[in-house]
């Protein structure tokens, strides 16, 4: 198996396109082996741009409903390896990617290189397996919220600015003095926001619940009660206490969720961290920030400005 470095170097001795080539030339042989459709879906919420770039570029939205409608285009599989690499998004991004591709595919595996979080997590949870090695993770369900400011965008996790506000009702209770503070804070938030936080995070939570009822624990007699478990747990972020915090392997066994090892089938492992890393290297060498891309090397790009800070003149 190729190591990053050296995935690397072959893609940057190579012409234009280099790094395309690589990464579709193991995506398809990843699709030769296991005879599944296989679908990117890949963010650079790691790669060292997110200081120089909107977090929301990154971030799970409505426009990537169209990047799978690109890439889903022409496949004719009824089983898809779906390779998830992202820091979650829209709660309702996630619902209708999961509608769509269920229509579609009779069995879903999600595939964890690294991670999967929040809405990501949501997604993986609609399969009918996570397949997860030592070093990979998904998180808890706080679905992250993407509002206008005048500073521009900001992303914020739903359960974050709950606890922001109830903080601050904490805090003026407390010490009226505060008021000014919080006011000038509360009045940057638009209108309705609270209300969509808090019916974002209970929605996200009964979908997670519906979804791991009807298609992880399909035909066991304590679907229910298992999805709804393991729903509310992920959902508790009082209990993750961080909105980024790793789930492993080891504790996403320990409470339930069908999970299976990548490390039990070493060619699996050697070709999806192939396509991983070559992933990586694509992020680190061009200004694309999003991969929606099949086996066939058909899919969308997301690109973005990158703008470096210049240095401070003496």
């Amino acid at each position: 198996m190729p190591t990053l470095h050296e995935v690397q170097e072959s893609i940057l001795k190579l012409k234009k396109q280099a790094q395309d080539d690589v990464r579709r030339r193991y995506l398809k042989e990843l699709h030769d082996y296991t005879g599944n459709d296989v679908i990117l879906y890949a963010a650079a919420f790691t790669s060292g741009k997110l200081p120089n770039i909107p977090a929301f570029l990154v971030s799970m939205t409505l426009d990537d409903v169209r990047s799978f409608m690109a890439a889903l285009h022409g496949l004719e599989g009824k089983a898809l390896d779906l390779i998830i690499y992202s820091p979650g998004g829209q709660m309702e991004a996630a619902e209708q990617i999961v509608s769509y591709l269920r229509a579609k595919y009779d069995h879903i595996r999600a595939i964890v290189p690294q991670n999967a979080m929040s809405a990501a997590t949501m997604i993986a949870c609609a399969c009918d397996s996570i397949v997860m090695g030592k070093h990979s993770a998904i998180g808890p369900i706080d679905p992250q919220v993407t509002f206008p400011t005048s500073q521009g965008h900001f992303t914020a996790p739903a359960h974050a600015i709950l606890k922001e506000f109830e903080r601050a009702k904490a805090e003026v209770v407390a010490e009226p003095k505060t008021a000014t503070l919080w006011v000038k804070k509360i009045q940057s938030y638009p209108p309705g926001l609270l209300d969509i936080c808090e019916k974002t995070l209970e929605l996200s939570r009964q979908k997670v619940e519906e979804w791991l009822a009807t298609y992880m624990f399909a035909g066991r007699s304590e679907s229910k009660s298992l999805a709804s478990s393991i729903a509310t747990w992920l959902a508790n972020a009082d209990e993750h206490k961080t909105h980024g915090r790793p789930i492993s392997i080891a504790k996403a066994e320990e409470k339930g969720l069908r999970v299976e090892k990548l490390e039990d089938d070493q060619r699996l492992q050697e070709l999806v961290l192939s396509v991983f890393h070559a992933t990586s290297v694509t992020f680190q060498v061009t200004n694309c920030v999003k991969i929606i891309e099949n086996h066939k090397g058909r899919g969308l790009y997301h690109l973005a400005e990158i703008r470096v800070a210049s240095p401070k003149q003496s």
